[in-house]
């Protein structure tokens, strides 16, 4: 195992063997509801964007083969059945939310019990982009020499640098996340809901909701929250930034070129990062 690798259990806690990261606790303030999303990484916004635009990252093909994989992860790691597994519900529900074919959602729970089926490692590296930008990419893949190799490599041509671990994660608190459509509702009825739910925090704005909870809470949450909310658009376990480091100009649009090379490739389910862009910054990169 290399310095900069850490395999991790689907609730984020390392594996025996591998160095982790201080433990971190559930928040213990009140809930709150921000009702702007500039606290949140800048990644969200501007994806948000190239939505609009019409310019999406990955196609449709790819998406649902990353949605495949966690699938099968998670029927791997517990009972093929979603009402027992809670982990595998939560993957489902994703798949569903981006219209993934019930064919596919089945055939990639089946493939978890076949003994033909790849053996996927659930892989954790931390490093710097563009601008002192924290990042955390989480990979699942079948040939961790492989995803090594790549990931460093994107790091290197894109002007960042990849760190041993916990030189990054200490910035973030692992979290569960629900993301939820404008249309489900007003920020009240939505921060009335998360209470209820007993979720930690919300965030809103004209694009949506993002409600947080403490990540072995995510599922019970989740549930809570279908009954009065409806299907969430997605749902899962997030990094979330303690702090945000404000990256602008040239060094955002290298950022964001780091992010998008490294949301390309298979292997790569999430990328996670503490940094703010402008608004301004944000436009100029999509248009």
């Amino acid at each position: 195992m290399t310095p900069t690798e850490t395999l991790a259990h689907g609730d984020g806690s390392a594996r025996t063997g591998a160095p982790a990261g201080p433990a971190l606790e559930a928040p213990a303030s009140p809930l709150t509801l921000r009702a702007s999303l500039d606290i949140m990484a800048g990644h969200s916004k501007f994806k948000n964007i190239m939505h609009k635009k019409g310019r999406q990252d990955a196609a449709r093909s790819k998406l649902f083969s990353k949605l495949s994989r966690e699938i099968t992860v998670a029927a791997r790691h517990g009972l093929p059945d979603p009402a027992m597994n809670p982990r595998l519900r939560l993957a489902v529900a994703n798949a569903k939310a981006e219209s993934m074919p019930k064919d596919n959602i089945d055939r990639a729970i089946k493939k978890a019990s076949g003994g033909d089926a790849e053996t996927y490692e659930e892989i954790r590296y931390e490093g710097f982009g563009p601008g002192g930008a924290g990042l955390i990419v989480e990979v699942l893949t079948d040939n961790r020499n492989r995803a090594a190799s790549v990931v460093r490599t994107i790091f290197g041509k894109n002007g960042g640098a990849l760190g041993e671990t916990g030189t990054v994660a200490f910035m973030f608190d692992r979290v569960g996340q629900i993301v939820y459509p404008a249309a489900a509702g007003s920020e009240e009825k939505v921060m009335e809901a998360a209470i209820e739910a007993g979720a930690d925090d919300v965030e809103s704005d004209a694009e949506g909701h993002v409600i947080y909870t403490a990540f072995e809470s995510l599922s019970e949450v989740s549930q809570a929250l279908e009954a009065s909310l409806g299907e969430a658009k997605a749902a899962g376990l997030a990094w979330r930034p303690k702090t945000l480091t404000p990256v602008s100009g040239d060094q955002a649009g290298a950022l964001m070129r780091l992010i998008d090379a490294l949301e390309d490739e298979d292997d790569v389910q999430n990328v996670w990062g503490n940094y703010d862009i402008s608004e301004a910054d944000l436009e100029k990169l999509a248009s």
